[in-house]
């Protein structure tokens, strides 16, 4: 048994103007050496750009992408006896939420376009219409799980 304290899960705060933690993780994760404005400006950009957009609520629109994006199941690399199996694994709701937010990022800053706002714009856009990159990656990864499912008992 371990002398260590369990870690506590870290709960972030909300953000002021949507009042939303899911909101406050992304810009936790667009924030690049360590400019918080510049990324609150780039997010709220994004959810303006979908308001023009669709005519609907953002955050609605947030909330179905993050559900479109977000797996169920992942593959994770074991060795086992000097050979490398993709061994399936079930996913946590916070360790999904982090995937997808990752995917979605990472989708929006491939995409051409001038700038990050309405790069990410489109990509939310485009994730709550279940297609664009993000959802290609999630099918991508259940696919793979689903082929590996063989190795399920190596966990």
């Amino acid at each position: 048994m371990s002398r260590e304290n369990a870690t506590e899960e870290k709960t972030t705060k909300p953000d002021p103007i949507y009042r939303n933690r899911l909101i406050s993780m992304l810009v936790n994760r667009i924030l690049r050496n360590g400019k918080k404005s510049l990324a609150h400006r780039i997010l709220y950009g994004a959810m303006s750009g979908t308001r023009r957009e669709t005519g609907k609520n953002p955050l609605l629109i947030l909330r179905q992408a993050m559900i479109k994006v977000t797996p169920d199941v992942v593959v994770k690399a074991r060795r086992i006896g000097g050979s490398t199996y993709q061994v399936p694994l079930e996913v946590g709701s916070m360790q999904g939420k982090a995937l997808a937010i990752r995917w979605l990022l990472t989708a929006s800053r491939r995409r051409s376009g001038r700038n990050m706002a309405s790069k990410l714009g489109y990509e939310l856009i485009d994730a709550a219409k279940d297609n664009g990159m993000a959802v290609r990656r999630k099918e991508e990864t259940h696919k793979m799980a689903e082929a590996n499912r063989a190795f399920a008992h190596f966990r």
